[in-house]
């Protein structure tokens, strides 16, 4: 039983749409940090690869460092920065705001939004021949 867990040795790393989420699971509970650069916006870098109109998944978790805005479908907008507490539905957009990386920590949403979409697709190939 592990009392105590490290990100810096995390269970899993999805890379997507160039953020990073370092995934470890603990007591039960799937805990993520989330990265994600300057510039980043789920609906220009994310929903290309993974498809859907909105972002599927229910994020909770908390801002460490850097600065990020959340649209959901029915037009509620909101920005949360550090050691702000956010909870955010299902079908929303998100973006960083600002020059610097946006640091969470998510008990909530973990893998879903990308690794959760992406790491159960398989890619498979079927060759057929005439000898």
């Amino acid at each position: 039983m592990d009392l105590s867990r490290s990100f810096d040795d995390p269970d899993e790393i999805v890379e997507v749409g160039g953020t990073r989420e370092e995934i470890v699971t603990i007591g039960g509970l799937t805990v993520s940090r989330n990265t994600t650069p300057p510039g980043w916006r789920w609906s220009e870098h994310v929903k290309p690869l993974i498809g859907g109109e909105w972002c599927t998944a229910h994020h909770v978790g908390v801002v460490l460092s850097g600065h990020m805005a959340v649209e959901l479908a029915d037009g509620t907008s909101t920005v949360v920065g550090p050691v702000e507490l956010y909870d955010i539905p299902p079908q929303h957009d998100g973006h960083s705001v600002g020059d610097e990386p946006v640091v969470a920590i998510e008990w909530s949403g973990a893998g879903a939004w990308a690794g959760g979409s992406l790491r159960h697709r398989v890619v498979r190939t079927l060759l057929f021949t005439d000898v």
